[in-house]
């Protein structure tokens, strides 16, 4: 009896979870069959060519950081970034740096930005040295960064990952050099430095619908249309929730159905006398 009425009360995430999954699944295979799915348009995304554009008149080379992320999530989310960078630095033999400070995403880093090349049928442009080690210690890497970007006045620095005290001192360093920056974070609280000191600010969510959004690979693709249908449902269904719950009163049996363990009870018992049963 205890697991019924656990089904019962846990039929609403249920019924969420299946037209997520749903959600999701159809939105991949209309991409896979060739469907034109709607993102909207990222403006700091869309000027990633125009930076390495810029790197490659001026001579100077492009630098990319992943900040201290260790390896994870939005460590290879920004490896996706820097390697869909790295194609397009390819074909113009533009100077590259990347920089780190964390071991395991060196070493993944040295892999994706080799196979970039490879990719790009430039495999002989590949410099082992042009993805650097500088220091896991924050403020050392912090220097470390600053100091190649003004030694080799950078043209373009790209900033994706995890950032904390050390965002400033990037950001404001590559706005002396007169960089064309573009940053993507999930740190919330190094947000406001690098809307302040970069030409372009990926916040939040955008910042994991990067490698959809550039690669237009179809998985990816319908699984971030499919998760935004779902967060519409999810915000249409709170919104509803609250109207129903304000005109009907919190303790009406279609309220304690939605949103109350045991609500089923009362929903039923309420049907049968709308029905005239006894």
């Amino acid at each position: 009896m205890g697991s019924y009425q656990h089904a019962q009360d846990n039929w609403f995430a249920a019924f969420m979870i299946v037209f997520i999954a749903l959600a999701v699944l159809i939105n991949i295979w209309r991409a896979r069959a060739g469907k034109e799915l709607y993102i909207r348009r990222i403006p700091g995304l869309d000027a990633i060519d125009e930076a390495i554009g810029r790197s490659t008149e001026l001579g100077r080379p492009v630098t990319m950081i992943p900040g201290l992320t260790a390896f994870g999530v939005e460590a290879v989310q920004a490896l996706t970034i820097f390697k869909y960078i790295t194609k397009q630095i390819a074909r113009f033999a533009t100077p590259m740096r990347l920089l780190t400070a964390n071991a395991t995403v060196y070493a993944v880093a040295q892999e994706a930005i080799a196979d970039a090349y490879n990719e790009a049928g430039r495999p002989d442009l590949y410099d082992p040295d042009s993805v650097r080690f500088l220091s896991s210690e924050q403020f050392a890497f912090a220097s470390g960064v600053a100091g190649l970007l003004q030694r080799e006045r950078v043209a373009a620095n790209f900033m994706f990952g995890i950032f904390f005290a050390e965002s400033l001192i990037f950001a404001e360093t590559g706005n002396i050099v007169g960089a064309v920056q573009i940053a993507g974070t999930v740190s919330i609280t190094q947000v406001p430095f690098f809307v302040a000191a970069c030409d372009y600010t990926i916040i939040g969510d955008e910042f994991y619908a990067t490698s959809a959004y550039i690669s237009r690979e179809p998985v990816l693709l319908g699984s971030m249309v499919g998760q935004d249908l779902a967060k519409l449902a999810f915000g249409s269904l709170i919104l509803g929730g609250a109207v129903l719950s304000t005109v009907l009163g919190p303790d009406h049996p279609v309220i304690q159905l939605l949103g109350k363990p045991g609500g089923w009870e009362p929903f039923v018992e309420w049907i049968r006398l709308k029905l005239g049963g006894g």
